[in-house]
């Protein structure tokens, strides 16, 4: 089992920046792939960025070149620094861990971007 926990979300201005960042129980060393997921009302849980233990990192499209995910192996840390934030990133962000094929989640961190 890997306990997974957010923080880092909150309410911020269109264009403004927010890091979230996710702890996990289990050493990062352990864990093949971390990633974040987010869920907007009314829509699905949707791959944001993930990042694999070796290799290059996974974005949306919709945010190439504004979010940024990185994991520090040593305190076993995942962050996504968000930055030039629009409306459209409001949604619950959910901390992801895949592992012998399970995943793992966290309770999820509200961001609200403000117009």
């Amino acid at each position: 089992q890997v306990q997974l926990v957010e923080s880092g979300g909150g309410l911020v201005q269109a264009g403004g920046s927010l890091r979230l960042s996710c702890v996990s129980s289990m050493s990062l060393f352990k864990i093949y792939n971390m990633g974040w997921y987010r869920q907007a009302p009314g829509s699905q849980r949707a791959l944001v960025a993930s990042q694999p233990i070796t290799g290059s990192p996974n974005y949306a499209d919709s945010v190439k070149g504004r979010f940024t995910i990185s994991r520090d192996n040593d305190k076993n840390m995942v962050y996504l620094q968000m930055n030039s934030l629009k409306p459209e990133d409001t949604a619950v962000y959910y901390c992801n861990a895949k592992e012998n094929g399970l995943d793992f989640w966290g309770q999820g961190s509200q961001v609200t971007v403000s117009s």
